[in-house]
């Protein structure tokens, strides 16, 4: 299983981003995806995830609204489109999914959000 993380970058508050997590190795149209981040100090937490198909999707409070999650089965890549972005936004943003039983993670992108 290999995920691999791109897109991430620095922003001045209110801009926006589009991270992208390219997936291999396993059946990626048969997995959920989620997005998580950490903020230095911080837990790493979840930030969005998205069901095999696409047809269901989960935010965290404090981005919903701003952040979309979405998913290309026919190239294996899942997105996350990121919107008036904050300061607090400020993190290593990973993509991650479970299969047989082990949660994989890619590197990480960071995302910095200032003035």
């Amino acid at each position: 299983v290999q995920l691999v993380e791109s897109g991430g970058g620095l922003v001045q508050p209110g801009g926006s981003l589009r991270l992208s997590c390219a997936a291999s190795g396993f059946t990626f149209s048969t997995r959920t995806m989620t997005w998580y981040r950490q903020a230095p100090g911080k837990e790493r937490e979840s930030v969005a995830s998205i069901t095999s198909t696409g047809g269901s999707t989960n935010y965290a409070r404090s981005v919903k609204g701003r952040f979309t999650i979405s998913r290309d089965n026919a190239w294996n890549l899942v997105y996350l489109q990121m919107n008036s972005l904050r300061p607090e936004d400020t993190a290593v943003y990973y993509c991650s999914t479970d299969v047989l039983g082990t949660t994989y993670w890619g590197q990480g992108t960071q995302v910095s959000v200032s003035s």
